[in-house]
């Protein structure tokens, strides 16, 4: 199996300098934007073409909760700082958000309701034009939740727009030389428990230890997903057999202990986007679609 990551090696194509460009004129056209930013591959892609097209008129907003990693909020301030872009953190604490702690399949549209009600408001009291977000091409169709409140606040997705799929963002991301270019792919934290499960402050804590875990070894894509007293971890399908290797293995296991797990298993096919969303009926997948927070 090939990683996303390693279908977007090599040199940008035409066909992505053209959609590039796309990008940059489409952006130019807004006048101003407020940038959802996570500090990910698509959202710091996204805020390199808005710093490109409309200079200092772009605001970055990185949403701070137990849902999100504090290394995940440092690497957002770092890139912001480092390329001189205005950047603001707002507290958004979904497990306060009726509808959300309960992980119904819908629980990214409570989430993204709640952060682009927030940048929509600091859009409109502060005269930016357009909230955009980072959802890419291949988002297109997959089962994505919070489209629907992005949809319902207006919220612009430029990447989605000129069609930049995530291999040409990562070919792209490499020729600017941007620090996500070869980075694993990131979802919130709540994204590693089964539907129906309900998510607290504690349980999230948890999962990040031990992504932390994971992210110290090396791992560059991963993900450590909840079944009650069970770890099951996902890493990229060529990263797998080093999971195997009797010091790593024993490491994870007795920190992966430490943080309440009794066992810790290896998904033998890897990491996936949306393997939590594998049980659900076709049915359920069919309803709403969205930008990129189920991974």
């Amino acid at each position: 199996m090939v990683s996303s990551a390693d279908r977007g090696n090599g040199a940008a194509t035409p066909d992505d300098l053209r959609r590039y460009e796309a990008l940059l004129a489409g952006m130019r056209g807004m006048g101003s934007v407020v940038i959802a930013f996570s500090g990910g591959v698509d959202s710091t892609f996204l805020l390199h073409a808005a710093r490109e097209a409309l200079g200092a008129s772009v605001l970055a907003v990185t949403a701070t909760s137990p849902t999100y990693p504090a290394s995940e909020r440092e690497e957002a301030r770092r890139i912001a700082t480092e390329w001189g872009v205005r950047h603001r953190l707002v507290e958004s604490n979904e497990l306060e958000i009726p509808g959300f702690s309960a992980n119904p399949p819908d629980r990214c549209y409570h989430c993204k309701k709640e952060l682009f009600g927030i940048l929509s408001g600091i859009a409109r009291e502060e005269g930016y034009a357009a909230v955009c977000d980072g959802s890419n091409a291949d988002d297109v169709g997959d089962f994505r939740p919070g489209r629907r409140a992005a949809r319902e606040h207006s919220v612009r997705s430029p990447l989605q727009d000129c069609g930049l799929a995530k291999d040409a963002i990562r070919r792209l991301s490499r020729m600017f030389g941007l620090p996500t270019a070869d980075r694993g792919s990131f979802a919130c934290l709540s994204s590693r428990f089964p539907y129906g499960t309900t998510i607290d402050g504690e349980s999230l804590r948890r999962v990040e230890a031990c992504e932390e875990v994971l992210r110290g070894f090396g791992f560059r894509q991963f993900r450590v997903r909840v079944h009650d007293a069970v770890a099951r971890i996902e890493v990229g399908p060529d990263e797998i057999p080093r999971l195997f290797d009797p010091d790593v293995a024993d490491a994870v296991h007795t920190r992966f202990r430490e943080n309440g797990f009794l066992y810790v298993s290896v998904d033998l096919k890897g990491y996936r986007t949306g393997s939590m969303n594998e049980g659900l009926p076709a049915s359920v997948r069919g309803l709403v679609d969205g930008p990129s927070d189920i991974s």
